[in-house]
């Protein structure tokens, strides 16, 4: 089937579930195959330029929910402007385009009218909804009794090997009406890959999330992480990846889509040096799962770059990353099989 000329492909409701890098990855590939596409964000985000504007202005998280937008943004030169980051002076790290949220956020009172009026200026072609409006901190709690606190000091976390920890939204949070009912007119909901406890647990967390993914007909896809993080998912399989999406989720996946290639020795070894390895999978033990699991190249060529002394946070992200055309394509083929 050639998907590119099929005017049916266009029509198909996809949603996203994530935030930050996993997401944007995805919307930008899917944008192209499919004129329904809606993004989900997690909103625990308090990090970096995110976290200042948080705790300084009391707005709610606008880092990952800019990502999203931008993604799905039809006009290059705004959406270069807003990922612009600051390089000095007391504006140091701040992207421009999370300050324009806040702004438009303590303008109208309305972090969802926030959202509308930047959609409208980058001329977004698909729809982005915060999966929940409530000013809310993501909470782990260990084995031990150690409880951390907060997004950004739970990714820095020293998770035990063998322990899944406790997560939790504190104070709950309600999902948003509008994120409700898009999972349920979906015809493909996707867990984007992502931070699993910083930033697909809390998205999954949201009371209605589960009982609105066990609801829905869709088939429900996970895009499975290229690589593990350090003192986290260290050893971590496809398989365990999985375990952890469903655990948070309270529903079974239909399909899991993985990376079964191997690039260059001499890139793996870069990620080795920073704790970070291939993520490992059994295919005779995804066989046996109750999931379709299906392994592709999926890892883009060339290495992406970051401004290191504009993005505090660059040190921290991956070298390599997914293809988004190859992960598009997938995808689609699984709403077809």
């Amino acid at each position: 089937m050639t998907y590119e000329l099929s005017r049916e492909y266009f029509g198909v409701k996809i949603v996203v579930i994530g935030g930050g890098t996993g997401s944007f990855t995805l919307l930008s590939g899917l944008k192209k195959y499919t004129h329904s596409i809606t993004a989900l964000v997690n909103m625990v985000d308090d990090g970096g330029s995110t976290g200042m504007l948080r705790d300084e202005l009391g707005v709610l998280p606008a880092g990952d929910v800019r990502q999203c937008l931008v993604a799905l943004s039809s006009s290059p030169k705004v959406r270069d402007l807003f990922n612009y980051r600051f390089d000095e002076g007391s504006m140091k790290g701040h992207a421009f385009g999370n300050l324009f949220m806040a702004a438009l956020e303590k303008m109208t009172g309305s972090f969802s009218q926030a959202v509308e009026t930047a959609s409208e200026v980058l001329g977004v072609n698909g729809r982005v909804f915060p999966i929940t409006l409530d000013d809310t901190k993501l909470s782990l709690r260990l084995r031990d009794g150690t409880v951390v606190e907060g997004e950004h000091a739970i990714e820095v976390t020293n998770i035990p090997g063998d322990e899944r920890p406790w997560l939790e939204l504190s104070p709950p949070a309600t999902i948003n009406p509008h994120a409700r009912r898009a999972i349920l007119d979906a015809d493909l909901v996707v867990v984007a890959p992502g931070l699993l406890y910083g930033s697909l647990a809390p998205a999954l967390l949201v009371r209605g999330v589960t009982r609105a993914l066990a609801e829905t007909k869709a088939k429900k896809v996970y895009v499975c992480n290229l690589v593990t993080k350090p003192t986290q998912t260290d050893g971590f399989t496809v398989a365990d990846f999985v375990d952890e999406i469903e655990r948070f989720a309270g529903v079974s996946m239909d399909y899991v889509l993985y990376n079964n290639y191997r690039p260059p020795q001499a890139l793996l070894d870069k990620y080795a040096h920073n704790g970070e390895y291939l993520v490992e999978w059994d295919e005779a033990e995804l066989k046996k799962k109750h999931y379709y699991a299906s392994g592709k190249h999926l890892i883009a060529n060339g290495v992406r770059q970051h401004n290191k002394k504009a993005d505090p946070l660059a040190a921290l992200r991956s070298l390599i990353r997914h293809d988004s055309d190859r992960i598009a394509r997938e995808l689609m083929r699984i709403y077809f099989s």
